[in-house]
């Protein structure tokens, strides 16, 4: 769990729900072992300058590279997305997306809604957006796991990277970090389940 900046606490409790006891990672040596990482909402432009500030970068960059699983949410997808609309430089640039920073206004107007998931079942997913962004260009290698109801894309998977533009931790939405924590698991132990159908959102990246 990145707890550097921003609403981690809600994450915390959140895999403490699911019996998954989180590591706080503020330096590099936090990211030894292990086997998975959220980066939370927040504020992006804080969470890059702590990020350069404690040399977390290449270490976050090689964990995913790895193949441990990463999930993003809300400022974390900023965080995680290759482009950033504005010009603004990528900071752990993971997913083949671009984002649009505050793309649905101030904090006023923030919202719920209930977003249809199909990977994680047909119970809808409750989704508490605020002041969050939007991915506006996916790459081919990337699975859109939720859009809203005009079309808009708000989740995505990229291989082992997750990321969401809302907050599924506010909302009491365990589904997206059980996720995690399976890939996790199969990051962990690659033997397991040998001979099962591929997962349905994963798709290999293709060279750009």
């Amino acid at each position: 769990m990145l707890a550097l900046q921003g609403a981690f606490a809600e994450h915390v409790s959140t895999l403490r729900s699911i019996g998954v006891e989180p590591v706080p990672v503020r330096l590099p040596g936090h990211l030894a072992n292990l086997d998975a990482l959220i980066i939370p909402g927040g504020e992006s432009t804080t969470m890059r300058r702590l990020i350069e500030r404690w040399g977390l970068r290449e270490p976050i960059l090689d964990l995913a590279r790895s193949g441990a699983p990463l999930l993003g949410t809300c400022a974390g997808m900023i965080v995680l997305a290759d482009e950033i609309m504005g010009g603004e430089s990528p900071v752990l640039p993971l997913l083949d997306v671009t984002v649009e920073r505050n793309a649905f206004g101030r904090q006023l107007d923030s919202f719920e809604t209930d977003l249809e998931v199909p990977v994680l079942g047909t119970q809808p997913v409750h989704a508490v957006f605020i002041r969050a962004p939007l991915i506006v260009r996916v790459g081919p290698g990337v699975d859109v796991m939720a859009s809203l109801e005009d079309g808009r894309i708000v989740a995505v998977r990229e291989r082992n990277v997750l990321a969401t533009a809302f907050h599924p931790e506010l909302a009491g939405e365990t589904r997206f970090h059980r996720l995690l924590a399976t890939m996790a698991s199969e990051h962990a132990d690659p033997g397991e389940g040998v001979g099962r159908r591929p997962h349905p959102t994963r798709r290999e990246r293709q060279d750009r």
